[in-house]
């Protein structure tokens, strides 16, 4: 790494200049039938923990800690062979079946109605995916009408049977799943899925017409047909979508820190390339409706790595993308948050992957204890303060050079008003692993402010991480030095830290 200068960063803060409003859906998550996210994970009937209906209750006090908003269900990968008929009525009656996306067993315990009652339960949003891989139109509009009619039908008389007589009323709903990968069961051109697409939706839309659908985008920006992809779909299905997906995971490769921590330069890029190829296609049609991004799959993931458990086909539950995250995966992963923020005008929601176990913020062992991962703390700490109307953050910043991206700035950082409140919360992360990073921030016409608070997420060793033997080896602390006088904030961001500074308002 380049030795950097002493040069401070900087910023200036006006309301006058912001990006857009915050969608509380930016701060969901992602439950797939894969490894132990739902066996062993959200559901245990017999742990200590568990209750009545099996969900664990430590789980579920951390998820509500951690501020999940939304979670998408039940892949992922998963749905492209997904039955979704296997996954209701008495739990003795669900038939077993292989999954092929995983290679494991679903045994169907948790299914549907389960799912319902652990959203219920921790205060989330259903954000639901249909079968487009082996299945297709009249499977879609069966499941909906089971979900959310009110009765009086076959099929939502079932649901009603089964013990669920009000509807779900399941607003968001994803139009299958990574359909673009030739991994995928079911795996098609972009013709044939702008048109199955196209077609799937305008009959849901029969059934509601007020649902929100997100059409599948490139699995990722490294895909051949990325970019094209979306202007074939977009093209055959723009007027009855809402959203179209993206999906990213990063990781050090080869020991490249310095290209690893820049991670959020090719998210913010993505999210820039796939919004232009919306608006172009907006454009060709000449119609004025605008298509959103649903950036729901991402997250620090380390694909390269072999799985230090041994896992047979067609296990149950095996231990699968088990990765245990350190101080540095953190600081990358807040850097995510602030590049998602940073495109909250056009990122109305995302989902981090996955919630429990499976590349997740929380980890339980079966029949003992779940703890927070060092990644738990960035996404907590922005679904609290992350609320309201993000401000323009345009940085002057030391930068250091990269193989990847060539040079790129130490400092990354976003800010969020509650225009409520009129408090703020600037977001930073300093990108230097060997030096602390001075910031000055002008608080230009925000005025009448105190520092409430300067948090940081940093650790003499980067590769420290948090164990059921150790939970609270990595936690946040305070920071020391922090000033705000006459409008100006001086403070010095740690080396490779991920900082939270919150300012209230005089007033409150």
């Amino acid at each position: 790494m380049s030795h950097p200068d002493t040069t401070p960063a900087r910023f200036t803060l006006d309301p006058a200049f912001a990006v857009g409003i915050v969608n509380p859906r930016l701060y969901g998550s992602f439950v797939e039938h894969m490894g132990r996210c739902v066996y062993t994970g959200i559901y245990e009937p017999g742990h200590p923990a568990a209750d009545a209906d099996g969900l664990r209750q430590d789980v579920l006090d951390l998820v509500r800690e951690l501020g999940v908003t939304t979670v998408r269900y039940p892949g992922g990968n998963f749905v492209s062979g997904y039955r979704w008929e296997d996954s209701v009525g008495p739990r003795e009656e669900r038939p077993t079946r292989l999954d092929l996306a995983w290679k494991s067993t679903e045994t169907n315990e948790f299914g549907l109605s389960e799912f319902m009652d652990f959203c219920a339960k921790s205060g989330m949003e259903p954000m639901m995916a249909v079968n487009l891989g082996t299945r297709g139109v009249e499977d879609a509009v069966r499941l909906l009408e089971y979900c959310n009619h009110s009765g009086g039908t076959e099929l939502s008389d079932r649901r009603a049977d089964h013990g669920d007589k009000e509807p779900y009323g399941i607003r968001m709903w994803c139009l299958g799943n990574e359909m673009d990968g030739p991994w995928q069961t079911g795996h098609k051109t972009p013709e044939e899925y702008g048109r199955l697409a196209a077609e799937t939706a305008r009959a849901m839309r029969q059934v509601d017409p007020g649902l929100e659908l997100v059409a599948c985008g490139s699995s990722s920006s490294a895909m051949p047909t990325f970019a094209s992809w979306e202007s074939t779909v977009l093209q055959a299905a723009y007027d009855l979508v809402d959203h179209v997906s993206l999906h990213a995971y990063y990781e050090e490769i080869d020991g490249d820190r310095d290209s690893f921590l820049a991670s959020a330069v090719d998210m913010e890029h993505f999210i820039e390339s796939v919004v232009a190829t919306c608006d172009h296609v907006r454009a060709r049609l000449k119609t004025d409706k605008r298509i959103n991004l649903s950036f729901d799959e991402w997250n620090v993931w380390y694909q390269k790595r072999p799985n230090p458990h041994h896992v047979e086909d067609w296990q149950q539950a095996p231990r699968l993308l088990e990765d245990v995250y350190t101080v540095t995966d953190a600081v990358v992963f807040g850097s995510l948050l602030i590049a998602l923020l940073r495109h909250a005008d056009r990122v109305t929601a995302a989902s981090l992957a996955q919630l429990v176990n499976v590349i997740a913020p929380i980890m339980t062992e079966p029949g003992g204890p779940a703890w927070r991962q060092t990644t738990f703390y960035p996404f907590a700490q922005a679904s609290a303060y992350g609320r309201g109307r993000v401000l323009r953050v345009e940085v002057d910043s030391p930068t250091y050079t990269t193989a990847r991206f060539g040079e790129v700035p130490l400092l990354h950082a976003t800010a969020v008003m509650d225009d409520e409140t009129g408090d703020v919360t600037v977001f930073a992360v300093n990108r230097g692993q060997s030096d602390a990073l001075p910031l000055r921030i002008d608080l230009r016409g925000v005025d009448g402010h105190t520092l409430a608070e300067h948090l940081v997420l940093a650790d003499s060793d980067p590769e420290a991480i948090n164990t059921a033997d150790r939970p609270d080896r990595v936690t946040p602390h305070t920071a020391t030095g922090t000033t705000l006088s006459d409008g100006v904030l001086h403070a010095e961001l740690e080396p490779l830290s991920w900082n939270v500074i919150r300012l209230t308002h005089g007033q409150n």
